[in-house]
């Protein structure tokens, strides 16, 4: 009613809401690329719906507090990390050991950061260590398990967090600084020695 009352060349242009992306699950891609661009204190309602191109009511439909936005996002991020994650090979070969490393940090940086943002939060925040903590036992024990099948033994938890550690650096490092090639050569020295211990008898 109001906007027919004014002038055709005076009315406010609304910002029109799109329709692609409007789901819970694009709501929660939007609120990781915000984290990963400016950490969990950017992580507001407003600001996920300015990055999914929704209404603010709609993200607050959606989620109800901001808790359970943070909450959300990260069993989203922990669902997509696992898979599209490297570790899954399930060949039982060396030389396919995270194969697929560089290009998942080159396809998914946001999500990388997403985490990495996470783990700097929780030591602000103890809250979120449960969630991280359910996040990285699926690693380890993805790690756990492929070493298991390269080198036809029990793997310690030692050696698969070892493992894991360095493959953590490794995509740090290329989220920063780029250079896949660097990290290719790297995780070549890595396979190298995952198949050594592979072909080295087990003790005892």
């Amino acid at each position: 009613m109001t906007d027919s009352a004014e002038p055709a060349g005076k009315r406010r242009t609304r910002k029109r809401v799109s329709q692609y992306g409007t789901g819970r699950a694009a709501l929660l891609e939007a609120a990781v690329r915000v984290v990963a661009r400016g950490g969990l204190r950017k992580l507001t309602y407003r600001a996920v719906a300015e990055e999914a191109g929704v209404t603010h009511g709609l993200v607050v439909h959606h989620f109800g507090s901001r808790d359970a936005l943070i909450e959300e996002a990260v069993t989203h991020a922990i669902r997509t990390s696992l898979s599209s994650s490297a570790l899954n090979a399930g060949t039982g070969k060396a030389a396919d050991f995270v194969s697929g490393l560089t290009d998942m940090v080159e396809s998914g940086p946001e999500l990388q950061a997403f985490q990495y943002e996470l783990l700097l939060e929780a030591r602000r925040r103890p809250e979120l260590l449960p969630h991280l903590r359910s996040l990285y036992e699926e690693y380890f024990e993805a790690s756990r398990r492929e070493l298991s099948r390269m080198t036809s033994r029990t793997v310690s938890r030692g050696m698969s967090r070892l493992v894991f550690a360095a493959l953590e650096g490794l995509v740090l490092h290329q989220l920063v600084f780029g250079e896949r090639d660097v990290t290719e050569e790297a995780l070549s020295e890595l396979r190298a020695l995952l198949e050594g211990l592979a072909e080295s008898p087990a003790e005892g």
